[in-house]
């Protein structure tokens, strides 16, 4: 005979399943645009609501594959910045462990930046910026080539990302989050942001070898 707690148990499994099941019965493909630099790409995963709250699919690797994006992504990070002005960036691998990024915000606000650092590419140099929150149900995929930061807007700001490398201490590298000739327009002065000492070290673009092709 059930216990209660085990009838509870499966009363919330059947719940969850059911709820599961009229969500796909509703068109939830995830839509996928690209950004002024086109291979920097923001996939939206719909949410669906009740009185509950929602639910959604953040990554679901076949309807990306539907789309033209396949990843084989093998490692999950998390950050939590307390402060408002935080900036972690701009951050890089060289290869053989260069990275692709799935980038969302799980909770807070951030200003999310990637720089083209393709030396063949007709926009290197050049960056995309978007703000990315909690209340969102959009991400960011930035490729392999680019440069990656981000600028807390919220205080206690979560931020998740997938990547298709594992993390290598020998590959790490990256460039000034301040550079003028990046001409990024951050949320926060120099004198206010807050960063790490490795970031506040980081070379200019002008004093790093070409990386990617």
């Amino acid at each position: 005979m059930n216990t209660l707690s085990d009838l509870s148990f499966a009363s919330r499994a059947v719940d969850e399943s059911a709820y599961r099941s009229d969500c796909r019965q509703e068109t939830k493909v995830p839509e996928v645009r690209s950004l002024d630099l086109v291979d920097v790409k923001v996939i939206r995963a719909p949410r669906m609501h009740d009185a509950r709250g929602y639910f959604c699919e953040t990554f679901q690797r076949p309807a990306l594959m539907a789309q033209g994006i396949d990843h084989d992504f093998i490692q999950d990070n998390q950050s939590k910045s307390k402060h408002v002005g935080t900036l972690r960036g701009l951050h890089f691998q060289r290869p053989p462990f260069a990275q692709v990024k799935l980038v969302r915000v799980l909770c807070g606000r951030i200003l999310d930046v990637a720089v083209d650092l393709r030396a063949s590419s007709p926009t290197f140099a050049e960056h995309v910026a978007i703000e990315l929150s909690g209340d969102s149900d959009e991400q960011v995929l930035i490729p392999a080539g680019f440069a990656h930061g981000f600028c807390t807007l919220e205080p206690d700001t979560i931020v998740f990302y997938k990547v298709d490398q594992i993390y290598s201490a020998a590959h790490d590298a990256g460039v000034n989050w301040a550079d003028p000739r990046l001409a990024i327009d951050w949320p926060v002065s120099a004198m206010d942001a807050i960063l790490s000492d490795k970031d506040r070290r980081l070379p200019m673009l002008a004093d790093l070898p070409p990386i990617f092709d």
